[in-house]
């Protein structure tokens, strides 16, 4: 062994660990910041003005005639600052934007993640129950990209013909990209 193995494999070790760094998700740029963690279901008249970043599933997308106002169920919101799945929420808010957005596109069931100002509270109804919005005026709107379907399928002879085998786990565990499709920002 020479002198310089030791350093080639040192150099080599830190690239690994930049590549294995530069696969990890990453927060998208519009929803980066610091901002109060109070959820819509906390929300008070002393909020009004308070900038949010809160985010769930659209409910039901209403178009006006000078904006649109996006009802969204809101969910906690993971390491990306997109909203999670489940049974869990943390009520409902309407955010609201200047201009057209097609209720086609921002349809029921979307993933959404919102920055903006609480304005106010609207009332509304969800049934025959009246219910109170927290408003917001949206400064970003992030729509996500529907997250593909995932299969699992049982093979036996798996550890016997992998190349990758016991490795792929450690190495693709977790992994996931920001996609995002659709950033609408002021």
């Amino acid at each position: 062994m020479n002198a310089k193995t030791p350093r080639i494999l040192m150099v080599t070790a830190a690239l690994f660990l930049l590549s294995m760094l530069g696969g990890c998700a990453s927060i998208p740029a519009p929803l980066a910041g610091d901002y109060p963690e109070f959820q819509p279901s906390q929300a008070t008249e002393r909020s009004v003005g308070a900038r949010v970043r809160w985010g769930g599933q659209i409910v039901d997308t209403r178009p006006e005639a000078d904006r649109t106002c996006i009802e969204i169920l809101a969910r906690d919101l993971d390491h990306e600052f997109r909203p999670m799945t489940g049974d869990r929420h943390h009520g409902r808010f309407l955010a609201c934007r200047d201009g057209f957005k097609d209720p086609e596109i921002f349809s029921r069931g979307r993933a959404l993640t919102v920055v903006g100002r609480i304005s106010g509270f609207s009332e509304g109804s969800v049934g025959e129950f009246t219910y109170r919005y927290p408003l917001l005026d949206a400064d970003v709107i992030y729509l996500w990209a529907d997250r593909p379907d995932l299969v699992l399928m049982h093979d036996p002879w798996f550890p016997y013909h992998d190349p990758w085998w016991p490795y792929r786990p450690w190495l693709w565990h977790g992994r996931s990209r920001v996609s995002g499709n659709i950033i609408i920002r002021r």
